[in-house]
């Protein structure tokens, strides 16, 4: 509606809400009356003028409009050559909806300028917090200066009463930015210090810090050409509009592992590739900004991001990603005359594993049993995930992790509309790059019925079993009680219980690519470096020959890590194995149905976490959401980050070069109003961290001797519990 002021009260013409002439009746038919006569609106310190209709009639120039004066509680119509020019509204249906003057009520609610004003500040406050902004004092602002010239005070000051100095109450939150620093400290600090780039830098990324992009064409996809499906928010508005279509790009085709037809992924290249996951959430930003401060650039730092859905063997089949990495280690050596530093996190530790024993084999990467000596200094690994991780035995079963369960009971229900537990089961088993992070090495390393390694003094609860089950509570009509559920498993247990619960193909797919034993004979290792699959398992390879090459293990820890799970144990299901061939579903409006055959019969159980669990704050390990608590980074389990740090790679077994290992571990602590802060130990968050980007920097300038062991956990008891021996 157009808005027009007059006088000097400064008021909306339509802040009256309850004065919506445009939505009245007319007027009566009989003659109207003449209005009384009113004060001329120049002696008046209010007139409000609202106009009566959104647009002005067509064939004429008048603008009727409804005039309001407060101060005398009158209004009248202004329509010149209309028969109601100048009625008197004020006895009519309005006095019935006003009491007293049309001056709108002063409350709180009704301070549009405090609210505009105060909203600017706290969106300057939470603008700056989650986009990582420079510090507030190199904004020249003042709060105080800001709140005088303002007069917050005021402006406040109809609002519900309770105590507010706004100096005051803003002063933690301003002391606390200005004291948070710029992103580059840790560089510059290492360079006061006479800290210089030596090695070259190559950084492998995680499965969060690699970036995914579309490039199909299909007509469903073509609106996300080019546009990072993974890691971006792009990812969000695709998930949230064209799910269906997310899904099918995102999935890999079951029998060959590769893209499915129609469709092409491929990860995105480049520094920006894993700088941020989306606006505001960093990854690699601050390692990236540290070593910019030492000198690094595009020609000395590279980032080598990868289609973590692929099956290792894959990503040198289809994207030739290991020869790639090959080649710019060569090229750092021939033209810099520098050796590299790799740098991993997470899943990137295991890719750097399995390229380690690929660049060395004869019928791969034709490097030599020498090419690591001669070409790699230094192998910083950022929370590894060695062993495995807990949560993807939970996600290859049923679809479920710590995250999914954790939330409200709307969020459940919303989520299962969305996106069901069958349907993320069914996606987490087409990307075989992540079925590596299983956990490796069975009951020798994760515990048995007897016990675990990593169960506390005081455990009422052994953290041996993996999978506790209970029978189905929510329906009646399951033939599963508490005599029948399924017992509960070890790890040698669970991971055949879900080879029982997926489709042949990924069988297969798990049979072609990966191991998750643990081996003890050196003849029968030795032989490993020749059989691919035992690549990713640090429990069934040794270390390249390289007595010069160091390995750092920084990682977090104090911060609940699922370690074990209960499971709802219910009636069968059909699992999501095609019994016919399935259409292949490319236009947008094709409907993708895959019939059954008429002797297809339902042959799984079906089993999801129980939500239900949670045990006492006392009892030890904790249990929450039917998801049993140990020690870790939130993410990885302690024994996966650190059992190969502290005590497997110091065997000869699998480091015959006896190349050097350290094992640093952070303790996980949130900095004030930071989650994310410079402390803070988190599986990712960690990459922001002080202490880990200071370690980062003593090793690429050639001074890894100043990084030294610490342990902060029990890992070093934990780890002497392992079977490692027969």
């Amino acid at each position: 509606m157009k808005q027009r002021k007059s006088g000097s009260g400064g008021q909306r013409a339509n802040a009256p809400k309850s004065i919506d002439i445009s939505s009245s009746t007319s007027p009566s038919a009989s003659s109207p009356e003449p209005s009384p006569p009113l004060a001329s609106s120049s002696a008046l310190k209010n007139v409000l003028r609202v106009p009566l209709f959104r647009r002005k009639p067509k064939g004429t120039d008048v603008e009727p409009e409804v005039t309001l004066y407060p101060d005398e509680g009158r209004a009248r119509i202004n329509a010149p050559q209309t028969p109601y020019h100048e009625l008197d509204l004020s006895d009519t249906f309005l006095s019935a909806l006003h009491t007293g003057s049309f001056e709108p009520k002063k409350t709180w609610f009704r301070k549009r300028r405090a609210f505009f004003i105060i909203g600017g500040l706290l969106g300057i406050f939470f603008g700056w917090l989650f986009t990582e902004g420079d510090s507030l004092s190199n904004l020249k602002m003042d709060f105080e200066t800001l709140s005088s010239n303002w007069d917050l005070q005021a402006l406040v000051s109809d609002f519900p009463s309770f105590p507010l100095n706004v100096t005051e109450y803003l002063a933690p939150g301003r002391d606390w930015l200005n004291a948070k620093g710029s992103n580059f400290v840790v560089g510059r600090e290492a360079a006061e210090r006479g800290m210089k780039k030596k090695h070259a830098v190559i950084i492998v990324p995680g499965i969060i810090s690699s970036g995914l992009e579309s490039w199909s064409t299909t007509p469903d996809a073509a609106p996300f050409f080019r546009k990072r499906i993974w890691a971006s928010t792009a990812m969000v508005r695709a998930i949230l509009t064209s799910k269906e279509t997310w899904v099918r790009a995102m999935s890999l085709d079951e029998f060959t592992g590769l893209d499915p037809p129609g469709y092409k992924v491929r990860a995105a290249q480049g520094l920006d590739a894993a700088t941020s996951f989306m606006p505001g959430y960093w990854i690699w930003q601050k390692v990236i900004e540290n070593l910019a401060v030492l000198d690094y650039d595009h020609d000395d730092m590279h980032l080598v991001s990868y289609d973590w859905r692929l099956a290792y063997y894959n990503l040198e089949v289809r994207d030739q990603y290991f020869s790639r990495l090959k080649a710019q280690i060569d090229f750092n050596l021939a033209i810099s005359g520098k050796k590299t530093v790799l740098v991993s996190h997470s899943m990137g530790s295991l890719v750097v594993l399995w390229f380690l024993k690929w660049v060395e084999a004869e019928e791969h990467g034709k490097g030599g049993s020498t090419w690591c000596e001669d070409h790699i200094s230094d192998w910083i690994n950022i929370s590894g995930t060695m062993l495995g991780v807990p949560k993807a035995m939970s996600a290859l079963l049923s679809g479920e992790m710590r995250d999914t369960v954790e939330i409200n009971a709307a969020g459940v229900y919303l989520l299962e509309r969305f996106f069901s537990r069958s349907e993320r089961a069914k996606l987490f088993r087409s990307w075989a790059g992540a079925t590596s992070m299983m956990l490796k090495g069975g009951n020798s390393v994760w515990g048995d019925e007897t016990g675990a390694p990593d169960d506390v003094d005081n455990a009422e609860l052994s953290n041996g079993k993996i999978y506790y089950f209970k029978p189905e509570v929510e329906s009646n009509e399951t033939d599963i009680n508490a005599v029948t559920a399924n017992p509960n498993l070890t790890l040698n247990d669970a991971t055949s219980y879900i080879l029982d619960h997926v489709p042949p193909s990924y069988q297969a797919m798990m049979h072609s690519n990966y191991s998750f034993g643990i081996e003890r004979d050196p003849e029968v290792i030795a032989a490993n470096d020749k059989d691919h699959r035992k690549w990713t398992n640090p429990l069934e390879v040794r270390l390249p020959n390289a007595p010069s090459m160091s390995i750092y293990c920084l990682y977090g820890v104090g911060k609940e890590t699922e370690r074990a799970y209960f499971y709802q144990n219910g009636g069968y299901e059909h699992d999501e194995a095609p019994t016919v061939v399935e259409s292949q579903c490319v236009e947008p409006d094709c409907v993708d149905e895959t019939p059954r055959a008429p002797l297809d019969m339902p042959l799984s159980r079906r089993v999801w976490i129980d939500g239900s669990v949670t045990l006492p704050d006392s009892h030890e390990p904790k249990v929450r959401s039917g998801v049993v608590f140990g020690d870790g980074d939130g993410t990885v389990s302690l024994l996966s980050l650190g059992a190969m740090c502290v005590d497997g790679w110091k065997r000869d077994l699998y480091n015959p070069g006896r190349s050097r290992v350290v094992t640093h571990e952070i303790k996980h602590e949130q900095a004030g109003l930071d989650p994310r802060g410079p402390t803070s130990a988190d599986h990712v968050d960690i990459l922001g961290n002080n202490e880990m980007n200071d370690a980062i920097l003593e090793i690429v300038s050639g001074n890894g001797h100043n990084v030294k062991d610490v342990l902060l956990s029990k890992i070093a008891d934990f780890a002497r519990k392992i079977r490692w021996e027969e």
